[in-house]
């Protein structure tokens, strides 16, 4: 039968058209995603509205859903697939078009209801396709939300109904209204905007200019092919582009947006890529000292210079750390009424008054040009101030799904064995494990290495800080990476680490 969900349905064959394709495997931690053609079929976008509308009218009593689509070749076809299903279950379809993910997130707000779905694979390679799926305002899927819309879509009993399309066009311009409200630089800052040629490109330099900064403009021309690079600000590839023309152009600051706009990373006037998590303490430290007492959120990846910092422990500002993953850091900003919540990977997440508590990469920005307006020194001074740490860059080991959290929850005991046993990494020894997600052991001068699946990739993540020097940090990464190796589920590294200082090994 033609609704009938398949795990196996051979692209360019008769059945591709005549069955629905959906695996097991694009239900992860928080979104939904899967490589189209091998994973997913249009018919499998389909059967995803009805089961979402059926969410949205059986579980959150509501009528009216926000959907956009990223810029992929696909995606508009798919979001429209998606749309199909969405009406027949009786809801109302508000489709605002070609948008990054906070425009979703914003048009919630705006026309006051708590479905929101956007047809986007963020970063992930050309190929991949999927939702990111909102169950309230600022909120979005968690694991037992995602489980909850696997057992929709599988069940197949969908709620029927004939719904209502509309078309609104000019959200972009309401959010960015929005967004600059209140807002303006005193003077103009120079910025290299980089999008990777995906979405972003279409809404950030205005946004920019608007603000009042002089935009050089690095790969904001639409192209769905990703040539140059995949728009994804934690790779390497992408960060030194951005690089070269901070340098090139003299600017103030370079900031790098990622496939569907909820992501930044970030180059410094001295052409240097700064971690997310180390701006974000830049920009806390800023908005701390206005709202003593207020809580922050950082995920497990992040710099551990949050625990230890002065000025946060002057504004009384209690950091608390969370899981990797913006829908997780979502819903800890709200619990906590946190002023702020940072990730590693680029998630920044403002509450009142500064913003509505979810991700939005033109947003975090905003808020980083004013902080640097109003600095006595440029961002390379700034961040030089903040006391000394190596960080790695987040690097991803090929790992199935269907093996990842099986293998970190044996390198876990490992690292459990090695506390007891006292054996030393890089000659210390480990103080204390944070297994919150993965594992992240810490030794006693504040130097820490993680490994933990993937939410999203069929990958194993592995991130180290060493506040020793950068041969500690070697020696870290080198041991995970080992450790690694003894695995056969583990495959290759999507990237490496830099040289080893002085070349050695």
């Amino acid at each position: 039968m033609r609704w009938d969900i398949q795990a196996d349905v051979k692209d360019n064959t008769f059945d591709y058209f005549e069955k629905t394709l959906i695996t097991e495997n694009g239900f992860r931690e928080y979104d939904v995603r899967w490589i189209l053609g091998e994973e997913i079929n249009p018919n499998g976008f389909v059967v995803l509205g009805r089961a979402y509308g059926t969410m949205l009218r059986e579980v959150f009593a509501e009528q009216t859903v926000v959907v956009g689509h990223d810029f992929r070749a696909y995606s508009q076809d798919l979001m429209r697939s998606l749309i199909v299903g969405l009406l027949s279950t009786g809801v109302r379809v508000v489709d605002i078009g070609l948008a990054i993910t906070p425009m979703v997130y914003f048009a919630q707000h705006h026309f006051a209801c708590k479905g929101g779905v956007i047809v986007t694979a963020s970063h992930n390679e050309n190929g991949w396709t999927g939702l990111k799926l909102a169950d309230g305002l600022s909120s979005t899927l968690r694991p037992e939300g995602v489980q909850q819309f696997k057992r929709i879509v599988q069940q197949g009993a969908f709620a029927v109904g004939a719904g209502r399309y509309e078309s609104f066009d000019g959200l972009y311009q309401l959010y960015l209204d929005d967004l600059l409200e209140g807002v303006a630089l005193k003077r103009s800052l120079k910025v290299v905007v980089a999008a990777g040629n995906g979405t972003a490109g279409r809404f950030a330099p205005e946004a920019f200019r608007r603000l009042g900064c002089q935009v050089v403009e690095l790969d904001c021309a639409p192209d769905w092919h990703f040539k140059r690079h995949n728009p994804n600000p934690e790779d390497i590839a992408f960060l030194h582009a951005i690089r070269d023309a901070v340098v090139g152009e003299a600017a103030d600051i370079g900031i790098g947006i990622d496939g569907d706009g909820d992501r930044i990373g970030v180059v410094d006037d001295r052409g240097r890529e700064i971690f997310s998590d180390k701006l974000g303490l830049l920009v806390g430290r800023w908005i701390a000292a206005s709202h003593p007492g207020r809580k922050m959120v950082i995920d497990v990846k992040s710099t551990g210079l949050f625990f230890d910092d002065a000025r946060l422990a002057e504004a009384g500002t209690e950091v608390v750390i969370c899981k990797t993953g913006h829908s997780y850091l979502k819903a800890k900003v709200a619990e906590e009424n946190a002023i702020a919540g940072f990730e590693k990977s680029g998630h920044w997440f403002f509450n009142a008054p500064y913003g509505r508590g979810y991700d939005d990469a033109i947003q975090a920005s905003i808020h980083l040009l004013c902080m640097l307006d109003r600095a006595p020194a440029p961002l390379s001074e700034l961040v030089d101030r903040l006391p000394k740490s190596w960080q790695s860059p987040t690097i991803g080991a090929l790992c199935p799904d269907q093996a990842k959290y099986d293998v970190v929850d044996r390198v876990t005991e490992l690292y459990r064995a090695d506390q007891a046993a006292g054996a030393p990494i890089g000659g210390r020894a480990i103080r204390r494990l944070i297994t919150v997600n993965g594992v992240r052991f810490v030794f006693d001068d504040g130097s820490w290495g993680l490994v933990r699946a993937s939410s999203n990739k069929p990958s194993l993540v592995l991130v180290a800080e060493a506040r020793g020097d950068e041969a500690q940090l070697h020696d870290i990464m080198d041991h995970i990476q080992a450790r690694l190796q003894t695995f056969d589920e583990v495959g290759d590294y999507d990237q490496a680490m830099p040289p080893r200082p002085g070349g050695a090994r």
